[in-house]
């Protein structure tokens, strides 16, 4: 096994330092490694600004950070629902004008399993609508701040991109035939990496070596992701899971994108998440990332159907 660039005990926050006049931008931190990241980078003195659809749970959520850390953090909260484009383009406008720089974009919200097809109001499946296509619009619309920042995209992606069929399914993106909650889970979470791969890559034609893009995911986190969205059983099944020591905490869970933030010289190309057994728990840094994952034909193909059924554009 390779060994770990940030020792044995891997990547950890201590290493972050101060980040005061550094701002952040987070998808989904109601709770869970969202929740968990945006507490830590506040703790060293960062601006967060929250992207979340539910008002009451954001609510909530800035009185239990400031209980625990103080009324003197600086948090804000645009409400934005990843499911829809409308929403996504709406919530980009309103960051545009209100916020002054991004030093990283954090994509971490996402729905897991959702037992049945289940279609978004842009008429995409709803995880492939909601975990890929508004992730896609977000980052194009948020890029030109993020690039005069000298920011970073991050996306969480998860072990699920390797759990599906190893491809993109374009002849039916919507899964109307043979739809199930695990493969179009897979599908939408490969679509997430694979892109910002080739972002990386359009990126350096570009000459932008300024802004880098990164993929990470939280390994098996005990989080609310499956009781969003899944079926009973799916439940049942993973929050038998929590108990068990193939689990880590929601805050070891956002360490990974903590580390794609923050830390600096950080490599681009690599896939980095716990280090440990099945990459689902462990030391966090750097590890192998499966060949279809950087596909270069399936890539460019998916970039280039996402400008069109999205309607954005990239400006690189």
């Amino acid at each position: 096994m390779k060994t770990n660039q940030f020792g044995k005990k891997g990547w950890t926050p201590d290493r972050i330092g101060n980040l005061n006049g550094k701002v952040f931008v987070i998808t989904g931190t109601t709770s869970g490694t969202g929740f968990e990241a945006t507490k830590i980078l506040l703790s060293k003195g960062a601006k967060v600004v929250m992207l979340n659809r539910n008002p009451k749970k954001v609510q909530d959520t800035i009185a239990t950070l400031k209980q625990e850390l103080g009324n003197d953090i600086d948090i804000t909260n645009i409400q934005m629902d990843l499911s829809e484009q409308v929403s996504v383009k709406k919530a980009t406008e309103e960051i545009l004008k209100t916020v002054p720089k991004i030093d990283a974009l954090i994509c971490n919200a996402a729905i897991a399993q959702v037992p049945k097809q289940t279609l978004t109001t842009d008429d995409w499946e709803s995880q492939m609508g909601t975990n890929y296509y508004g992730n896609f619009t977000l980052q194009a619309l948020l890029f030109p701040l993020i690039e005069k920042s000298k920011g970073r995209i991050v996306t969480v992606g998860s072990l699920g991109y390797d759990m599906g069929i190893k491809t993109i399914k374009f002849e039916d993106l919507n899964w109307d035939k043979d739809y199930t909650p695990n493969n179009a889970y897979s599908q939408s979470k490969l679509a997430q990496i694979i892109s910002i791969y080739e972002l990386q890559d359009r990126l350096k034609e570009a000459g932008k070596s300024d802004v880098k893009a990164y993929a990470c995911h939280p390994g098996s986190s005990r989080t609310n992701l499956i009781n969003t969205s899944g079926s009973f059983m799916m439940k049942f099944i993973f929050n038998l899971m929590k108990l068990s020591p193939l689990t880590q905490s929601a805050e070891k869970g956002a360490y990974p994108q903590l580390m794609c933030a923050s830390e600096p010289n950080l490599d681009q190309g690599s896939f980095y998440g716990p280090t440990g057994r099945n990459n689902w728990t462990g030391p966090v840094g750097a590890h192998k990332l499966e060949s279809h994952a950087k596909d270069k034909v399936v890539a460019k193909k998916l970039w280039e159907l996402s400008e069109k059924e999205t309607g954005v554009k990239w400006n690189i």
